[in-house]
């Protein structure tokens, strides 16, 4: 039977409820819809280790902002931007002006549907060493730093191990790591946005499994962002045939081809600055969209 990936929390609590039909209840497992700022949002809430076995997620907060092609440009980039920041806000620690959140842009800048995590870095506004150096003029403005380790086969260091470093050595409240991921439907590639407060295992959503980032590791509280930006060939091949009743060779398919959308490179780009934006508004509370991008002008 084919194993379909995902990393959307929203899409483990359907692939179950597809499983078992309406004979067994998912138990340890809370949801909820809403609407913020025009936005869709999905709030999954793993509660214990029955719920996380079945969703084969960690105990945590699952956070989905589902974006409609309006929240691509102007007014509705910007209120998907807040939406995004208020949620952000939710899972976020207090933030007491003197350690920093430290901001990890993890994926490949060379691999496109990769790169939303170093784009994003690009996009954020850091303010750590201005607070120290300038005190009085940033009083206003919480500590912020950010890296983008790259992947393995770039610097032979794992992520987690970079990360780790630099956390011992800034010694941050909390750590906010940037990721693609990876989608089971094709209708979220790039227009769906999961926040978690339990990290995240770079690389899960294509089988290729790293160093896990959680507060396990990192001993600070790990959120994570992360859009899926490409599909398992497989998986969308099967949910395509199982919709037009062809399940036997659904099942007899097998994985090995990552889809992705046409015209990736303009999505990944709006998306980190969509994601960047957020993770500026969310930390910067005194800020509002034009004050940002005053920054960057």
């Amino acid at each position: 039977m084919l194993t379909k990936r995902t990393d959307l929390a929203l899409e483990a609590r359907e692939l179950f409820e597809e499983s078992v039909g309406e004979t067994t209840a998912l138990q340890g497992v809370q949801a909820q819809e809403y609407g913020r700022r025009g936005c869709t949002v999905t709030a999954v809430d793993i509660l214990n280790g029955q719920g996380s076995h079945a969703l084969g997620k960690p105990v945590g907060r699952y956070l989905t902002v589902t974006l409609e092609q309006e929240n691509l440009s102007g007014k509705g980039f910007e209120d998907a931007a807040r939406c995004i920041a208020e949620e952000l806000r939710r899972l976020l620690p207090p933030l007491d002006g003197e350690k920093p959140v430290l901001v990890a842009g993890l994926g490949n800048r060379d691999v496109t549907p990769d790169a939303l995590g170093p784009l994003a870095v690009d996009a954020l506004l850091i303010t750590r060493h201005l607070k120290e150096s300038l005190p009085g003029e940033f009083a206003a403005f919480s500590p912020v730093c950010a890296m983008a380790p790259g992947v393995l086969g770039q610097t032979g260091v794992e992520s987690a191990e970079v990360i780790r470093g630099v956390a011992e050595r800034v010694k941050p409240c909390c750590v906010i790591v940037i990721d693609a991921l990876m989608s089971r439907r094709l209708s979220r590639l790039c227009a769906t946005v999961q926040l978690s407060d339990t990290g995240l295992i770079p690389g899960s959503g294509v089988g290729n499994h790293r160093c896990a980032l959680n507060e396990d590791t990192l001993h600070v509280p790990v959120l994570s962002i992360g859009i899926p930006t490409v599909i398992d060939g497989a998986t969308l091949a099967a949910d395509l045939l199982e919709e037009a009743g062809a399940e036997e060779t659904a099942a007899s398919l097998r994985g090995g081809i990552i889809v992705t959308e046409r015209g990736i490179d303009e999505h990944i780009r709006r998306l980190a600055k969509l994601t960047a934006l957020g993770v500026n508004l969310a930390l910067q509370s005194a800020l509002d969209v034009e004050d940002v991008a005053a920054f960057f002008t």
